[in-house]
């Protein structure tokens, strides 16, 4: 199974669609923030949430139940596309809904690898991985460039050299984060 998870207005064809809005284009209703989830264990095999993710979970002991569903859903080596605003960009800041900001850091507090090489480092991480009984790697994470920081690049008046301080120092340089997590685990009998 595929599922696209907070679809609201965008259905993926081929995906069980999923929204806590009976307006939304779903498949099924069912809030996501509500656990457990009414799937299988090991019953996907890839999971998108497409600006989705940072409207759910603003209590973090739900974000974190949510991780938990993600994994116990997900069959080994299941993909789990996170597509997200940036955390400083206009489009992460103005939307109210928006409870949690999803970035690459973030999502490697759930892998087990990580965590357990911080923890002999004596690293303040937080190994959430280890502590919820879980473990994703991230396998791709993509940031992608404001238009109008684009623009100023493709015309010259910035440099690529000069980003990497802009996203560290500046607000709407990035505009979106795209990511993938692939669930590991033993695959059962």
């Amino acid at each position: 199974m595929k599922f696209n998870m907070g679809c609201g207005q965008n259905p993926r064809e081929g995906y069980v669609n999923v929204d806590a809005s009976p307006e939304a284009s779903a498949d099924e209703v069912w809030d996501l923030e509500v656990t457990p989830w009414p799937w299988a264990d090991d019953c996907a095999g890839e999971i998108c949430f497409i600006h989705s993710l940072e409207h759910m979970g603003g209590d973090p002991k739900v974000f974190l139940k949510i991780m938990q569903e993600i994994y116990r859903i997900g069959r080994p080596g299941c993909q789990v596309m996170i597509v997200v605003p940036h955390p400083r960009h206009d489009h992460f800041i103005g939307d109210p809904t928006h409870v949690r900001p999803i970035t690459p850091p973030t999502l490697n507090l759930f892998n087990r690898e990580l965590n357990e090489r911080w923890r002999r480092e004596g690293a303040a991480n937080t190994p959430l991985a280890l502590y919820l009984g879980v473990d994703f790697k991230l396998v791709h994470q993509r940031a992608v460039l404001d238009r109008e920081v684009r623009a100023r690049l493709d015309r010259g008046e910035l440099t690529y050299d000069q980003i990497p301080e802009m996203i560290r120092s500046q607000y709407n340089v990035i505009s979106e984060l795209r990511m993938v997590l692939e669930v590991r685990k033993t695959a059962t009998a």
